[in-house]
């Protein structure tokens, strides 16, 4: 899977907006969607303090949202610390979502079962940022590699935004 560059298939009003999104892994099935951003907007919170980034789509075969919007929620602006982040739930059309992928495998040899298998998994796409990290209430019951993915992802979360 390659990264793909957002700049490449955007209008230039909308590609000057998108350098702080570099971080983004935008991946190449992703691009049709793309397409159809026709603005992305930032604007400051002021009560809580943070800031929220609204992009705005034209009508698009993928999803019913015209604006998917990330909420981001600080503490101290001085030295900000993340303490929520909120993603629009996108409306995926049937069979167009783009952050999950369809997986069928066929029985092992020799195996009872004839039916092939078809598993739903997550996959990689610009869209999950619209999904963020979830962060349990009490961290000491994560173990150490759970606590060290979901620390990796809020820090890659939080400097998108």
């Amino acid at each position: 899977m390659s990264n793909y560059n957002m700049n490449v298939s955007l209008s230039p009003k909308v590609s000057k907006r998108v350098e702080c999104l570099r971080h983004l892994q935008i991946k190449g099935h992703d691009e049709g969607a793309l397409k159809f951003i026709k603005d992305i907007k930032w604007s400051r919170l002021q009560n809580p303090e943070g800031f929220k980034l609204e992009f705005y789509f034209n009508p698009c075969p993928y999803f019913k949202n015209s604006v998917l919007t990330k909420t981001y929620h600080i503490i101290d602006e001085s030295d900000p610390i993340l303490s929520q982040a909120i993603g629009t739930e996108i409306e995926w059309y049937p069979g167009k979502c783009l952050t999950k992928k369809v997986v069928k495998k066929k029985p092992r040899m020799g195996s009872k079962k004839t039916k092939t298998i078809t598993k739903v998994k997550n996959c990689e796409s610009f869209f999950t940022f619209f999904n963020p990290p979830h962060i349990p209430e009490n961290l000491d019951d994560l173990e150490d590699d759970a606590y060290d993915e979901l620390q990796d992802r809020i820090e890659n979360d939080y400097n998108v935004g």
